[in-house]
């Protein structure tokens, strides 16, 4: 992934990462203030020689003090040393669990051996550093002491800094553990967002489609919570982002297949719930508003949609006009101002698939495209049934309808692999259901050729034909 990618996984997750960072925030909080505190009290020991005070006595000395003082270092968590400490101070705690809070530390290259005691209560940490290096003292003078009679040490330690009591603890450390707490949250709000991008399966823009196939992307429709209550949005709210979607479709439109003269396409979809018919509807409409001459056949012979949106008489249509029981001009209904006219499905008959695979149904197309300008057919979904496969060989080209946030990627792939299997031309992918708001909003002018061309060009043949011309036209056909 590239840095824009990693910045449009940030913004789409804030709020996750933001929620992580507070709760280790808490985490680290509530664990410092329950947490109990931790004294520390150190006291120093200066390790010294006895010599005769020449220079080469002195140098001597020097050396052998440096090397004697990590050995007395180790000594201090030893039983001999600590031992006497616990009995002084009437400690209630063994030798090994004592060491464990005891820690001897001597800087490089020097003389000097510092004991460091850590407790919850700070006047003990005190004078327990304090008995300590008085213990090591003793010890080191008991051992170092040679054995005969009236013998000296030439080793004495004394002790240099006494323990104070301290004031403050060491432990908890707030702000750190707070800083760390929103760390580790920052880190698991980026890891748990980088992760579930990469886990997933659904196209939510343009960069997923591209993942899955090369097939053009004509538009984005943006999301319309009150798609349900009003299909036909470019009819009924002209001036919405969601109709203004379909005028870019249809300006996109104009420049596509532009080697075919045929302007007739399947619109379908992976599988249902995609607004593949609510596309189809308000294309049809679009279209038909810039002044071409639009059929919108309704294909989908299973459950068709087309008559209720389009407010027509759907019990005769398509299926009766295949079978030979009504001519086409009977079932052909003009719709809105002249330009657009509706073929709905009809009957539901029990071989859908037939009957759109017929030469009858071959011989129909024909005849459309001689009479409109375009024509769209609203087909079923491509996965559960082959009848926009087989109808999209036959028209010649295929609009796939791609649901943002509900169409998984193996699903496009499959649609997209089910019409090449039967040599059906895609003409191109229409994203829905496009979110106006966040990393993957729809901006207009985003996919394809936006608005520049504008909107007034028509297919093929244009001009202004009167109502009645066109009803006699209608007619006409066979």
């Amino acid at each position: 992934m590239e840095l824009r990618d990693y910045i449009r996984i940030l913004r789409k997750s804030w709020v996750l990462i933001v929620l992580l960072l507070l709760v280790g925030v808490g985490a680290a909080a509530a664990y410092s203030l329950t947490a109990t505190p931790v004294f520390s009290a150190s006291s120093k020991v200066f390790v010294s020689t006895q010599s005769t005070g020449t220079a080469q006595d002195l140098v001597q000395g020097n050396s052998f003090t440096v090397q004697r003082v990590k050995t007395y270092s180790d000594l201090v968590a030893t039983p001999i040393v600590l031992l006497p400490v616990i009995g002084t101070l009437g400690l209630n705690v063994t030798s090994e669990s004592l060491s464990q809070r005891i820690t001897a530390s001597a800087p490089l290259d020097t003389s000097i051996i510092e004991i460091t005691v850590t407790d919850t209560n700070p006047v003990r940490a005190a004078d327990i550093a304090n008995a300590t290096s008085q213990s090591l003292t003793a010890v080191v003078q008991d051992i170092e002491t040679p054995a005969e009679t009236g013998s000296v040490s030439p080793v004495k330690l004394t002790r240099a800094q006494q323990a104070d009591v301290p004031s403050t603890p060491v432990s908890p450390n707030v702000p750190l553990n707070i800083a760390l707490g929103g760390l580790i949250g920052i880190v698991l709000g980026v890891g748990f967002a980088v992760l579930r991008e990469t886990l997933e399966t659904r196209i939510r823009n343009e960069r997923d489609v591209k993942q899955v196939t090369d097939v053009p992307i004509l538009g984005g429709i943006v999301f319309d919570s009150k798609a349900a209550e009003r299909p036909l949005i470019v009819h009924v709210d002209p001036r919405s982002p969601r109709a203004e979607s379909f005028r870019s479709l249809r300006t996109n439109l104009q420049f596509l297949d532009v080697g075919r003269t045929d302007r007739s396409f399947v619109i379908t979809s992976s599988i249902e719930s995609e607004g593949k018919s609510t596309t189809g509807a308000n294309l049809a409409i679009a279209l038909a508003d810039a002044g071409s001459r639009v059929l919108l056949v309704d294909a989908d012979l299973r459950r068709p949609k087309i008559a209720d949106y389009m407010g027509v008489e759907g019990a005769v249509g398509l299926t009766d006009v295949l079978i030979g029981r009504a001519k086409l001009s009977d079932v052909v209904q003009p719709w809105g101002e002249g330009h657009l006219f509706v073929l709905p499905a009809g009957k539901i008959p029990p071989n859908p698939s037939e009957l759109l695979g017929s030469a009858r149904m071959a011989a129909l197309i024909k005849e459309f495209n001689m009479q409109f300008d375009v024509i769209i057919f609203d087909t079923p979904p491509l996965l559960p049934v082959t009848d926009a496969a087989i109808l999209a060989k036959i028209v010649g080209g295929a609009i796939i309808v791609v649901a943002a946030g509900r169409t998984h990627k193996n699903q496009l792939k499959g649609a997209v692999a089910a019409l090449d299997n039967v040599g059906a031309p895609i003409s191109g992918l229409v994203l829905t259901m496009l979110p106006t708001k966040g990393p993957d909003a729809y901006g207009y002018g985003h996919y394809g050729y936006g608005y520049g061309y504008g909107y007034g060009y028509g297919y093929g043949y244009t001009e202004d034909v009167p109502e009645e011309k066109l009803s006699g036209r209608i007619k006409n056909l066979k």
